[in-house]
């Protein structure tokens, strides 16, 4: 569209055209781009606050690390939480089912006797 040399009265011609190119770039690289994967997003204390489902308080969530039952990473004075292992913790919290925890006895019972011959 423009030669090598620009006068002063074509540079908002060229402003305009640079800026248009520059946002057709933008819309094809974020097309072409996969969305980051979920479980790979980095929260610090506050989004871990935001994401956990009960929304606990700063100072549960200092207890929790204190009693080292919450993943955490720690760079400095910084607290981190992978966002993966936050949700693999809160699946641990599951409570089994009455016939999980009969079915899980049955079998330990049932290796007991037959391992003690």
């Amino acid at each position: 569209m423009f030669s090598d040399e620009i006068s002063f009265n074509d540079v908002p011609k060229a402003v305009a055209h640079l800026i248009r190119k520059v946002e057709k770039i933008e819309t094809l690289l974020s097309a072409e781009q996969p969305a980051q994967p979920e479980g790979d997003q980095w929260l610090n204390l506050a989004d871990l606050c935001k994401y956990h489902s009960d929304h606990p308080a700063k100072p549960t969530v200092y207890a929790w690390i204190g009693q080292r039952s919450i993943p955490y990473h720690k760079k400095g004075k910084k607290l981190m939480f992978l966002k993966s292992e936050i949700d693999s913790w809160l699946k641990e919290g599951r409570r089994k089912t009455a016939a999980e925890i009969q079915a899980e006895a049955e079998l330990f019972v049932t290796n007991k006797k037959g391992g003690a011959k």
